[in-house]
């Protein structure tokens, strides 16, 4: 899109002061929620609707099917997807590619670090895969499995089973015949092994949201912001009734249907939280160890798709991606999305969501104010540009240590325990109890 050079902008007083159209930014949003707010209260950004021309555009994935590849676009135009973001967010897709690269991995670097690709769970695509599956299935009799649609959100369609019979829609292998093509297609859907040793807190499940912003495949540059926030369910677990959605499945808009739902309280807590509960529990090398694991996860999947993603220079995503924590403090990749609901649910979601776009188009950089060599804007910290992003520590011994340059979930006062030489763990008990969140 070419930048006008009208010099009058009407804003929401009246006419302002004028000024050179070319230092405004036209934005278009399909969005009315967090997102919108942000961007209209960001100066020198104007909102355009309908056909107007824009600069950035925080577009839908429909949108993008439709006219990414004829809508012309000059070099300072954003979007916020990439245009095959599906090979990542897409569940069949993304397992597709991870088990790909992990074959890549062993033949390449051998089994130890392909290993480090072993962190979601056995899963297979039907009815493509449908006697693959009943091959394990048969290896473990009894086990619980959970079926998912591999393109639809916010836990729709998604059931568990322990009997072939209740899948035998899926029977089919996907293809067919000529005498069959008036049959109703099968919905693709990726069944994988249910994790049934979840980490529970107050005896009830939980995942993570947590969010990681791309802004370039090739090279891979990706941020890891350090807010985020654990969705838990409504009804304590147990295995007895997989029928239980309130249960077994995390999502708000789940769980906000549940009899008993209250909004005042919700059913989140912030990342920050969630760290210090688990730092007070297990101590904090295990929960280091457990963060690690996590940023593990987020570049091992980027890997995965660096070499099939389409990479442009106008688009930038950023996702959401879902992990589960085992009891045994094992992180589980669950899925990743490409339009993480950006809808808050309490005022405290809000206030992070605003944040964390805030920052996103921060680092868009539409106005040109960063010089590209920054570890870190507001609540992003960078974790991947061609390599592995370390941040300096200095040790008790006065030498310097390379960690990290990932903080998901840490504050001041993680940062305080982190470098204590001794630390009182009842004091950290006393800590975690006061803000609500014993067990």
């Amino acid at each position: 899109m070419s930048r006008s050079k009208s010099v009058v902008n009407k804003g929401p007083f009246g006419n302002v002061k004028q000024r050179d159209q070319r230092n405004l930014i036209r934005f278009k949003c399909v969005l009315t929620n967090t997102i919108l707010d942000v961007l209209r209260q960001r100066p020198g950004w104007v909102e355009v609707k309908d056909e107007g021309e824009w600069d950035f555009y925080w577009c839908d994935i429909s949108w993008l099917r439709e006219n990414f590849g004829y809508t012309y676009m000059d070099e300072h135009v954003r979007i916020c997807h990439f245009r095959n973001h599906y090979e990542l967010t897409r569940k069949n897709f993304m397992v597709k590619n991870l088990k790909r690269f992990r074959k890549q991995l062993e033949r390449e670097q051998g089994k130890l670090e392909a290993a480090k690709c072993d962190f979601f769970p056995k899963t297979f695509e039907l009815p493509v895969e449908y006697h693959l599956f009943v091959e394990q299935f048969k290896r473990n009799p009894g086990i619980t499995w959970i079926m998912k649609p591999v393109a639809r959100s916010q836990g729709k369609g998604i059931f568990l089973f322990r009997k072939l019979k209740d899948i035998m829609e899926w029977r089919k292998d996907g293809t067919r015949a000529d005498d069959s093509k008036d049959e109703a297609t099968v919905e693709s859907y990726v069944v994988q092994r249910y994790i049934e040793n979840p980490y529970l807190i107050g005896g009830r499940k939980f995942d993570l949201r947590v969010y990681v912003l791309v802004t370039s495949y090739i090279p891979l540059k990706a941020w890891l912001y350090r807010d985020g926030f654990a969705r838990f369910s409504n009804t304590r677990f147990s295995l007895t009734s997989i029928d239980d959605h309130f249960i077994h499945l995390t999502n708000v808009a789940v769980q906000k249907t549940a009899p008993d739902y209250d909004p005042e309280k919700g059913c989140k807590w912030l990342m920050q939280q969630l760290r210090q509960y688990l730092t007070a529990k297990h101590g904090t090398e295990t929960v280091e160890t457990l963060f690690r694991d996590m940023d593990n996860i987020f570049i091992k999947s980027l890997q995965s798709v660096q070499s099939v993603i389409i990479n442009d220079k106008h688009c930038f995503e950023l996702y959401g991606y879902d992990i589960l924590i085992d009891k045994n403090l094992k992180p589980w990749l669950l899925e990743v999305n490409a339009s993480p609901s950006l809808i808050a649910s309490s005022q405290e979601d809000y206030e992070l969501k605003c944040r964390l776009l805030q920052d996103t188009v921060n680092i868009v950089d539409m106005e040109g104010r960063l010089s590209g060599k920054e570890k870190q804007v507001g609540g992003f910290d960078l974790m991947w540009n061609d390599g592995p992003i370390y941040s300096e520590d200095v040790n008790f011994e006065g030498g310097i240590n390379l960690i990290a340059n990932t903080h998901l979930g840490n504050n001041t006062l993680d940062f305080i325990l982190r470098h204590l030489l001794v630390f009182d763990f009842l004091f950290v008990e006393d800590i975690a109890y006061s803000f609500g969140l014993q067990t």
